[in-house]
């Protein structure tokens, strides 16, 4: 019997937001636990929210290499490397648990893990626990709705540029600007443009204890400084011209439900 590879989300960096399916993985001492990080000289922001949940890691335990860059083959190595190191254990039936910021299917590291190890072994079971992703986190501590009744909303790396984020006004109430800090400046300058910084809120390490959040006007402060990776920009967009709406649960032409009293 292989052992399982499961994606542990943590939430975005509060303790408290850890789930309890998560928290009953974590007490497990047979597992491995392996996590990732952006280089050797860096700490596992995922781990850090353990400690400071005051877990200590197993035994066996290690960091996994997920550089930042767009270099598809240095991806491709460190997916590789990453996945031999935890398919030993794995195959000799032990679980090993990925410890993941925010969840493990929205914009995660897990996923390239998973798949490498997929195409590696196709036996190897893998699993996720749900977490709490940073943009509800984000929504809760500003507080916003993140959506109401028929709310449309946008979840976009905002690498896309700028331009890319202009055209989803017109669809959507709600924008989610994740991974903003190569873009922090241009955004500002939009949001200006577009009459926007009123209902923008800009979030950093959310949950953490250094999270830091600026709201409308206040945002401008944030031009020209240095902002952390794990940055996003909430931006309700009050002057969005809905077209109209179907009411209830079918089209106006389509056919009409049966009435079972009567049928």
């Amino acid at each position: 019997m292989t052992g399982t590879l499961w994606g542990i989300s943590l939430g975005p960096g509060d303790p408290g937001l850890i789930t309890r399916a998560a928290w009953d993985a974590l007490q497990r001492r047979d597992a491995v636990w392996v996590y990732p990080a952006r280089s050797g000289k860096t700490s596992s922001y995922a781990l850090d929210i353990v400690r400071r949940a005051g877990l200590a890691p197993p035994d066996d335990h290690t960091l996994l290499l997920f550089p930042m860059t767009h270099d598809g083959d240095k991806l491709a190595r460190a997916w590789l490397k990453a996945a031999e190191t935890v398919l030993p254990w794995l195959r000799a039936g032990r679980d090993v648990l990925f410890l993941v910021e925010g969840d493990a299917s929205t914009y995660a590291t897990f996923g390239h893990l998973a798949r490498t190890v997929s195409a590696l072994d196709a036996a190897v079971p893998v699993r996720v626990i749900a977490g709490v992703n940073a943009f509800t986190a984000a929504c809760a501590h500003v507080p916003v709705p993140f959506a109401e009744q028929d709310d449309t909303v946008a979840i976009v790396p905002a690498a896309y540029g700028v331009g890319a984020v202009d055209r989803l006004l017109s669809d959507f109430d709600t924008l989610v600007l994740l991974k903003v800090k190569p873009l922090l400046d241009e955004l500002i300058a939009w949001l200006e443009r577009r009459d926007l910084l009123a209902g923008a809120h800009f979030i950093e390490r959310v949950g953490a204890p250094d999270e830091r959040r600026f709201d409308g006007r206040d945002i401008l402060a944030l031009r020209g400084t240095k902002v952390s990776y794990l940055s996003l920009l909430i931006v309700k967009h009050p002057h969005r011209i809905r077209g109209e709406r179907i009411k209830g649960c079918l089209k106006k032409s389509g056919p009409q439900p049966i009435d079972l009293e009567t049928a």
